[in-house]
């Protein structure tokens, strides 16, 4: 799963000439550590290793966060397999998350 950002470069130019990239690197990290908690209220539970396994990486010089299970049988919690119905956690976080995100990034160039 990826996500492609349209008209990156341009914000990033925008933003390089404008201001401080810190202020962005605070709502990358924000934004990822929402990400994060959200999906950890939404991962099924039955011993809490799932939910403990979802973690933020914050990589690129604090440009990019990076939410993931490493749980070995999240993928299959995730998407499901022919035998059980998935329970997606991962996904429906970022969906939500990445309206604010975009939000709080616009806020930023304003």
């Amino acid at each position: 799963m990826g996500v492609k950002l349209i008209g990156f470069e341009k914000l990033e130019a925008k933003l390089t000439k404008n201001m401080d990239l810190s202020a962005v690197k605070t709502v990358v990290k924000k934004n990822g550590a929402e990400m994060q908690k959200k999906a950890m209220e939404e991962a099924p539970v039955l011993t809490h290793h799932l939910q403990k396994s979802i973690m933020l990486e914050i990589t690129d010089g604090g440009m990019t966060a990076e939410v993931e299970s490493t749980a070995e049988y999240a993928g299959y919690q995730e998407y499901g397999t022919r035998f059980m119905k998935g329970k997606p956690h991962i996904r429906p976080a970022f969906d939500e998350q990445k309206g604010k995100f975009k939000s709080d990034l616009g806020k930023l160039v304003r």
